[in-house]
């Protein structure tokens, strides 16, 4: 019997994405429980080597050095397997775009890690806000790293596609078909610009100083309400786009999407209310911050953390979807040759 041949580009791409996540979803606690400062020194942990801190002072110890600790630890990870995957595409892979995603995710690691360090160092929370921002952009580009490496499937599972197309691609409404087929590309595309956009607004409400005046507070929350309501539409509107388009991975892709959107909403409404109260009114002259997000209950820091951990999901899903639709359109253009397509 003949074993699978493993694929490290993609084996080790989606190796990358999983730990991502979990170092993401480690960083989310951090500033959720304010611990970014649990350990006061860097690169080391309490003058330890940071691989050779006591194990016992980190499981059984403070939850807030655990935490921080543990986010080195998946930080350190993360690098590692990160260069693994890049030695991997560049050996494996001839695609000009996917070394140039390798090379972006080493610089992009590298720059996180010192951004990490320099948090610590500084005690800066304007770093704090950058790093925050540069984490996102790091999980796209492995999730885009693990998409492009996918080994494409054999030619008789996937039948050659046409510029003008099948019945087994598109549906009967051939004119709505064409339509969804050029522009299902650029809404896709306007909806993972607009999800990272959200992430990164959403990122100075995270690291709001409690000394923030009032103003500043209003605008920073008009601009998150902004991109949640632009996120939406945009889900909205991918969603019956893509429903033209293959009874495949797009159509489903973007429904999923959608109802994490919805999902989302009701997350940043609970996020809200744990955080700084019902407001007074509904007027923006009641946005008022009372102090900086620090989780207040087990329960609080769940509803908190989870609002960020999901438009993590949202923003690696809207990845996967661009990708998606514009190797659908890619391959259905007359004169190209065959590219790569995710169903």
């Amino acid at each position: 019997m003949n074993l699978p041949t493993i694929h490290w580009p993609h084996a080790l791409a989606c190796l990358l994405v999983g730990v991502t996540a979990v170092l993401l979803c480690f960083g989310a606690l951090v500033t959720t429980y304010d611990a970014a400062m649990a350990v006061p020194d860097w690169p080391g942990t309490f003058g330890h080597n940071m691989f050779l801190y006591p194990l016992k002072a980190w499981l059984w110890g403070p939850w807030d050095l655990f935490l921080e600790h543990g986010h080195r630890l998946l930080g350190a990870l993360v690098g590692v397997l990160t260069l693994g995957m890049a030695a991997a595409v560049w050996r494996r892979e001839t695609d000009a775009t996917l070394r140039a995603l390798a090379v972006a995710a080493v610089l992009l690691v590298v720059v996180q890690g010192v951004l990490g360090g320099a948090r610590v160092l500084l005690d800066d929370k304007t770093v704090a806000k950058v790093h925050a921002c540069t984490g996102p952009l790091f999980f796209s580009v492995a999730i885009a790293i693990a998409t492009l490496t996918r080994p494409p499937r054999l030619a008789a599972a996937k039948p050659e596609l046409s510029a003008t197309g099948g019945d087994d691609v598109l549906r009967p409404d051939r004119w709505k078909a064409v339509a969804a087929l050029s522009t299902a590309p650029w809404v896709t595309a306007g909806l993972l610009g607009a999800a990272y956009v959200q992430l990164v607004a959403g990122a100075q409400l995270r690291h709001l100083d409690a000394a923030v005046d009032a103003n500043t507070f209003r605008w920073l929350v008009a601009l998150h309400l902004a991109g949640a309501l632009l996120v939406t539409v945009l889900s909205i509107v991918a969603t019956g786009t893509c429903w033209w388009l293959e009874a495949g991975a797009p159509r489903r892709l973007a429904l999923m999407i959608l109802v994490l959107v919805g999902c989302q909403l009701l997350l940043g409404a609970g996020a809200w209310v744990v955080s700084w109260g019902f407001p007074a009114d509904w007027l923006p002259q009641s946005w008022t911050p009372a102090q900086a997000t620090v989780a207040r209950s087990a329960r609080g820091a769940a509803v908190v953390t989870g609002h960020v951990v999901l438009g993590m999901l949202i923003l690696g899903a809207s990845v996967v979807l661009a990708l998606s639709t514009w190797a659908l359109r890619s391959s259905q253009r007359p004169g190209l040759g065959k590219e790569r397509a995710f169903a």
